[in-house]
């Protein structure tokens, strides 16, 4: 059962982030008067699809992400040719739906051969019937009818490139600012479960516990209070205690901790750790604060200096990545859910905490100038607008194109080097 809660946090988080990024796009889409064809999280063959208004919601099998598609930002899947042969049904005097096959199934439609067809500008569709030429005029939501799939038509000022340069814009930047807001309310949030630290530390205790390291052979556990190390009392400097730890490579040292009502004895042989220097125990030391309740604007407070901090410390990692890039320090969705599993496990306000960072982090990283993400979209428009005219949308296509492909390689890539690292431990 603990094993179900954790899947369901875990999945349920990544939803919820997913699903504010995307909405952000739909919303200042449509706000705009964009066509939003589909709104999906996540990618490949659909699980569930419904449809509401003009946008398709579907749910789909990988958990990579999601996307809202517009219309006019690809090229059209469906193209109507002069001389194919359709059906039209009729609703009043204007064409509801076009139909591109099955045609001698259809009743109550109008058959015969395009002579002209205009679905973006005009909305207007000349049929040659029985010899007779005949113009339509077609509704803006008119839908075209194929392999059973309904798609409805796009005209000129339902597309994406229609719109102002800044009506574009919000709408790409509106994905990476609902994840900024979402943190900024989930750091709240964390502020209001947690509460604000005392001044002073209260103790130090056992965080997390890497197995087959001394501390874990040493019989070591999450959340052990420290009391004295060789008959020391410890105190609550966490610099010291890592410094002694690290002095006494190879050397047994005699702890005692205390768990629950109980006073445990333990001795622990630090050693060294592979292209580490000093001894290691293989845990983590946490300083811990006695806390009080957070006031309103504490909350917000806090919740901005964990925005600033955490925004420096992914800024730090994406330097230290470039200065020194290994595979090794990329992790993918696999280990991310690895990750995320375990913080689950340590109970909702460290996931609440933990999946502010993310979402943070899905904005930052949407806004970097990478082709395919949010942030080279954003470059081609203000590049627009200062020449005053659009780049080649052929050429920004390809650009894309070839980001998304080096993207989904890397991705694969990782997730590889991820499924490699979980079972070789």
């Amino acid at each position: 059962m603990e094993l179900l809660r954790i899947i369901f946090l875990t999945i349920l988080m990544f939803f919820v982030i997913v699903t504010v990024h995307e909405w952000g796009h739909y919303y200042f889409a449509k706000r705009a008067g964009i066509l939003v064809r589909e709104f999906a999280i996540g990618f490949g063959p659909k699980l569930f699809s419904y449809r509401r208004d003009e946008t398709q919601f579907t749910l789909r099998l990988l958990p990579f992400g999601g996307y809202a598609r517009m219309a006019g930002e690809d090229p059209e899947l469906i193209q109507i040719q002069v001389g194919q042969t359709v059906a039209l049904r009729l609703e009043g005097q204007e064409v509801r739906k076009i139909y591109l096959d099955r045609l001698d199934n259809r009743k109550n439609v109008i058959r015969g051969e395009i002579v002209e067809v205009d679905l973006e500008d005009r909305l207007a569709i000349v049929l040659d019937v029985d010899g007779e030429i005949v113009n339509y005029k077609v509704h803006p939501r008119a839908m075209m009818v194929a392999k059973g799939k309904e798609t409805q038509i796009a005209p000129l000022d339902r597309q994406f490139a229609s719109k102002t340069v800044g009506q574009r814009a919000l709408s790409i930047f509106a994905g990476p600012l609902m994840n900024f807001i979402l943190a900024f309310v989930l750091f709240a949030l964390h502020t209001q479960m947690a509460g604000i630290p005392l001044d002073e530390p209260e103790h130090l205790e056992i965080g997390d516990v890497i197995e087959k390291m001394p501390a874990s052979e040493a019989g070591l556990q999450r959340g052990d209070i420290i009391e004295t190390i060789n008959g020391v009392p410890v105190g609550t400097d966490a610099e010291k205690l890592i410094e002694t730890i690290g002095a006494s490579k190879d050397v047994p040292m005699n702890w005692t901790v205390r768990r629950g009502d109980d006073i445990i004895p333990i001795t622990v042989t630090p050693r060294t750790m592979e292209n580490q220097e000093g001894g290691k125990v293989g845990t983590t030391i946490v300083t811990y604060f006695e806390t009080r309740s957070a006031s309103f604007g504490e909350t917000f407070t806090v919740a901005g200096k964990d925005m600033v901090n955490t925004t420096k410390m992914i800024f730090i990692g994406f330097q230290q990545l470039i200065q020194k890039f290994s595979m090794d320090d990329l992790g993918g969705p696999v280990r991310t859910f690895e990750v995320t599993g375990q913080i689950a496990k340590q109970g909702i306000v460290k996931l609440t905490y933990w999946a502010a960072i993310l979402s943070l982090y899905l904005g930052i990283f949407n806004l970097l100038p990478i082709p395919a993400l949010d942030g080279s979209r954003l470059i081609f428009l203000a590049v627009e607008a200062i020449r005053g005219k659009p780049v080649d949308p052929n050429r920004e296509g390809m650009v894309h194109f070839v980001g998304f492909a080096m993207l989904f390689l890397l991705m694969i890539a990782v997730t590889y080097n991820d499924i490699l690292r979980l079972i070789n431990g």
